[in-house]
């Protein structure tokens, strides 16, 4: 929910605030239990939830989602500080999705449709971490899930 809390602060569209808010489904789909990366398990969270939400959401949420760990990964390569802001858990799973991007993959990265929106995601993801931080409840976000649903069936 912080994660859809700062999108929001940031004035994102409908979309990008149902990405932010569904990016880690994926963990508790997953039955890899709590912290994988500590067992130097990859848990592929950013793929998990896509089957159970392709048919109802539109890609402007799904692929902020889907690629949310990639721009981790090209954060790395093109910002000289940004290793040093991830939490000790961000850099474990670092490695274990294939660590920092080459120039060339990053330069790839950032040319596929939704790049900019992941790397927006992924920047609130990294400073939603904070232990009690007030947010608008569940059913605010849900209500803004179903927004965008219903707004897909119209479109």
């Amino acid at each position: 929910m912080q994660s859809g809390a700062l999108a929001e602060e940031a004035d994102a569209d409908d979309e990008l605030v149902a990405a932010a808010f569904l990016h880690d489904a994926g963990h508790l789909l997953n039955p890899q239990g709590d912290t994988p990366t500590q067992r130097g398990i990859d848990d592929l969270h950013q793929y998990f939830a896509l089957p159970f939400l392709r048919p109802v959401l539109p890609d402007a949420v799904l692929e902020p989602i889907r690629l949310h760990v990639d721009a981790k990964r090209c954060l790395c390569a093109i910002d000289d500080g940004y290793f040093g802001q991830l939490s000790p858990d961000s850099v474990r799973s670092l490695e274990l999705q294939g660590g920092v991007f080459s120039k060339e993959e990053a330069a790839a990265f950032l040319q596929k449709p939704h790049a900019e929106d992941a790397l927006r995601l992924r920047k609130w993801d990294d400073r939603a971490k904070e232990e009690n931080r007030a947010t608008p409840g569940l059913e605010h976000y849900l209500e803004i899930v179903e927004r965008v649903m219903r707004k897909r069936v119209v479109d």
